[in-house]
This record gives structure tokens, C-alpha cells and sequence, in this order.
């Protein structure tokens, strides 16, 4: 069986996170979803879990993060450079705050940050697949 991992992000307004993560190419998945919590599916692997504060409350009673904070951050692979700064603008243009932390280019690996509406911290990411081969030699 092929791993798969379900993040859990707790969000202020719902649809507008909604909006953010379809902006970002994420499919809601209705049979996962009602108004406390929506499920949003990237690939046959990677799942990022909405819920409202009240919902998240239902699974710990330790605070949740003010959006200023950094608890965790979220890398993501995507397929080229361009992919990279198309995530990112898309995320802005839907309520994410681009740039939270300053792009990285090592010629063989290329990085931005985007934060969702919640201040929860996204890096997607291109590593030349050349460089990734030659890491095991």
C-alpha cells in the first residue's frame, strides 16, 4: 500500500479557504465535506483537511496558532520553476500572502513561499531531476 498523508489545518472562514486550495488545484471531495470541515484532495496521496475552529477544537484541546506564528511549514513538489511562481500567484490572488519568506534559488533547486489565508505556510518546490539522480551516486 502507497502512503498517503492527510494534513489538518484549522481556518477561520471556510469557503474562503475553499477558494484558496482550489486556486492552488486542490478538488474538493463532497463525500469528505459539510459546513465544519472540507476535504481537499491534491493527488491519490496528499489530502489537506479544512475545519473550522470549532471542529478542530473537537480533536484537541491544545490553543490553535495565531496566523503570525510558525509551527510548521509544507513542501510541496511541483514539476518546474514556472509551476513554482504559478502556485504562489494564484494562492496571492486568492487571499495568500506571497513571499513570506524569501525566495531560494540554488540553480538546482528553486523555492517561494506562499501562506493561505490562515497563516498556514506553503513551499512549493522544483529540484532538477538531474541533481535529484546524482544525489545517490
Amino acid at each position: 500500500m502507497q502512503h498517503q498523508i492527510f494534513i489538518n489545518l484549522p481556518v477561520t472562514d471556510l469557503d474562503r479557504a475553499i477558494a484558496f486550495y482550489t486556486a492552488l488545484g486542490f478538488a474538493r471531495n463532497p463525500q469528505f465535506s459539510d459546513d465544519a470541515g472540507a476535504c481537499m484532495v491534491l493527488s491519490d496521496t496528499i489530502y489537506v483537511m479544512i475545519l473550522t475552529h470549532a471542529k478542530w477544537q473537537t480533536f484537541t484541546t491544545r490553543p490553535i496558532c495565531p496566523p503570525s506564528s510558525s509551527e510548521v511549514s509544507l513542501a510541496l513538489s511541483v514539476e518546474s520553476r514556472d509551476a513554482v511562481n504559478q502556485l504562489v500567484a494564484a494562492g496571492a490572488a486568492h487571499g495568500g500572502t506571497a513571499d513570506v519568506n524569501p525566495p531560494e534559488d540554488h540553480g538546482f533547486m528553486f523555492q517561494r513561499t506562499i501562506a493561505d489565508p490562515d497563516g498556514h505556510i506553503w513551499e512549493p518546490f522544483w529540484m532538477d531531476p538531474a541533481a535529484v539522480a546524482g544525489a545517490g551516486e
